[in-house]
């Protein structure tokens, strides 16, 4: 899962943190470009000057020491009012005369402008943030010296304390929100703000113990050129701004939630007991699965995903001499020393690189275009590798960084393969988001907000989409294996049924949770989690099948009209060749593809 906290971010900007923008003291320069190149660029240029917490994460480091807040409402109107002379500018772009390509882009650069005007209509900032995303689970990442902020001069050092500064102003702002959304009967399930308590008051971020202190890791760790006299000076200011700045506002808001939030919070759990709740629903499960597809047509699609999947179980339980339930069969594989055949951490990581000396011939098959960017097979470090889950972290786009697949072993004899260990590759490493992420950063044809831009359905569509190519790569030969991938793709149906369920009221959150434990072998606080991932983020769990199922109906669709003219490295090549798009824009390139194949 590729770091999902910023796809959310890049989704609906409503968890970057901000500094109020009224519309007198606007950052946004007036320009008036003619072609679509110019005002992607320019676009893209105001977009970060609004969103400076992602300009920092992409190695752009011009507005290092700014944090905008961005949920006070002259920010969003100034916003709003941006995207909307964009919108203008596209106007007078003649679009018939685009090449191919340009068609793309200005599909892409219309659709993201109209999803971010629409996504303030229902009031997204009345919940600033929830237990699962927003600026104050972020900001001990980018403050702890382990995440994108850099500190490696002194600049570094004097840009994160005016970060710091302006904190408790997005944390006052982010409080009076709460209160406009109590006023307005838009509040968070109890369920989930009584877990949003204990993280304001986690030690790591409130203790005055700067050994413990998450925000004290950039004065622990002084690059070996700072003189005594920098040590001490940073120590010192940032001491300071611990106490008076970051620990003050996360004690306060854990008061406000606790004392004056949580009374006012809901017993209910879906978005459809909110006022207009059915309606901002829908406009999520478009926004996320970019497509016009409804909650019912989606919750339909899940139950016959379920239902397959559950008949591809069988057949694995059948295979291995399991005779009793389903449900039982999915909870025994959790404990089943066969699918735990490894002592050490090495043993793990040359499973990995197994699985890649496996693929490597069928790859040159499937695709004619890969990356530059390198790849690397690590086991997550061991002071994160407890709470870590298996992810890829993107290279540079220059290269200087490889592509790093990360897995957390903190115990190699309970390393199960029916996690999806041949399948968790194919989705996150290769030919999944490596390949994917790597080839969009090193496109510099493209304009910069498709270089670095992200829609869910189709990201973690296409890597959903790899963990299907198993049989042709010679993977799922061994039933643990095949049942690891099939708990994958049933994982992606689950969230399908359960959160149009939730969200429609058709399941209450304890409902959701035994339906997920009935097809789903994780322990009940694994699933709760996960549900309660839902509840928080209506719609983001949509993406992952919408998006596979569209990328395996294009290729049906072809395979069948191109016949002998279908090539599969070509079809994966131009799925691939302009990076993340809507499901729909995806649809009309590869029609414009089709009809040159022919």
């Amino acid at each position: 899962m590729k770091n999902i906290i910023l796809k959310a971010i890049l989704g609906l900007g409503l968890a970057a943190g901000i500094v109020s923008c009224k519309k007198t003291d606007s950052p946004l320069t007036k320009v008036t470009p003619t072609n679509i190149d110019s005002i992607a660029a320019n676009y893209y240029e105001q977009y970060l000057k609004l969103y400076p917490l992602e300009a920092t994460s992409q190695g752009d480091l011009r507005y290092n020491d700014q944090l905008p807040i961005n949920i006070d409402k002259d920010f969003i109107s100034g916003e709003i009012a941006f995207y909307n002379s964009v919108q203008k500018q596209l106007e007078n772009v003649d679009y018939k005369g685009l090449s191919d390509e340009d068609k793309v882009i200005y599909d892409v650069l219309d659709y993201t402008l109209k999803d971010k005007i629409e996504a303030y209509a229902y009031h997204p900032e009345y919940i600033p943030f929830s237990q699962f995303t927003g600026l104050p689970l972020n900001f001990p990442l980018y403050g702890s010296g382990q995440g994108s902020q850099p500190f490696n001069t002194e600049k570094d050092y004097e840009d994160w304390l005016k970060r710091m500064e302006k904190f408790p102003e997005w944390m006052t702002a982010a409080t009076e929100n709460f209160r406009e959304g109590i006023n307005n009967k838009m509040v968070l399930p109890r369920k989930l703000v009584i877990k949003m308590i204990p993280q304001m008051r986690a030690e790591e971020i409130t203790t005055s113990d700067f050994d413990k202190n998450i925000f004290a890791g950039p004065i622990k760790n002084f690059p070996k050129d700072f003189s005594k006299e920098q040590k001490e000076k940073f120590t010192k200011l940032y001491q300071e701004a611990i106490v008076k700045n970051i620990i003050p506002a996360y004690t306060k808001m854990g008061d406000f939630l606790e004392k004056e939030y949580l009374p006012k919070s809901r017993e209910t759990d879906g978005y459809n007991a909110l006022p207009n709740g059915d309606n901002i629903y829908k406009f999520y499960a478009k926004s996320w699965t970019t497509t016009d597809k409804t909650p019912d047509e989606i919750n339909k699609i899940g139950l016959q995903q379920v239902a397959m999947l559950r008949g591809e179980m069988e057949k694995v339980k059948q295979q291995v001499g399991f005779s009793r339930t389903l449900e039982q069969f999915i909870s025994s594989v959790k404990n089943d020393t066969k699918a735990m055949p490894y002592k050490t951490s090495k043993e793990v990581l040359d499973g990995f690189n197994g699985i890649l000396a496996k693929i490597t011939p069928k790859l040159k098959t499937m695709f004619s275009v890969t990356p530059k960017t390198k790849f690397e097979i690590r086991q997550t470090e061991k002071f994160r590798e407890a709470s870590a889950s298996a992810e890829y972290i993107q290279g540079t786009p220059d290269g200087k960084r490889p592509g790093i697949f990360y897995m957390p072993i903190p115990d190699p004899t309970k390393f199960n393969v029916t996690s999806g260990m041949e399948s968790l590759f194919l989705h996150e490493a290769i030919p999944g988001h490596h390949y994917q992420v790597s080839l969009q950063q090193e496109n510099i044809k493209l304009p910069k907000f498709m270089r670095f831009g992200w829609f869910g359905a189709y990201g973690e569509g296409w890597a959903h989409y790899c963990e299907t190519l198993g049989p042709e790569f010679g993977l799922y030969t061994d039933p643990y294996q095949k049942m690891g991938y099939l708990s994958d793709q049933m994982l992606r149906a689950v969230r399908l049924v359960v959160d149009t369920g939730i969200h429609s009221g058709k399941m209450s959150r304890e409902e959701a949770i035994t339906y997920f434990l009935n097809n789903i072998a994780y322990d009940e606080a694994g699933a709760t989690a996960e549900v309660e991932r839902y509840m928080a983020m209506p719609g983001q769990a949509l993406g992952y099948k919408i998006g596979s199922l569209r990328i395996r109906e294009l290729r049906e669709k072809y395979q069948k009209d191109l016949g002998t003219k279908f090539s599969l490295a070509s079809f994966h090549d131009e799925i691939l060749s302009q990076g993340c798009l809507p499901l729909d824009v995806l649809n009309r390139k590869m029609e414009l593809w089709a009809g040159k194949q022919k």
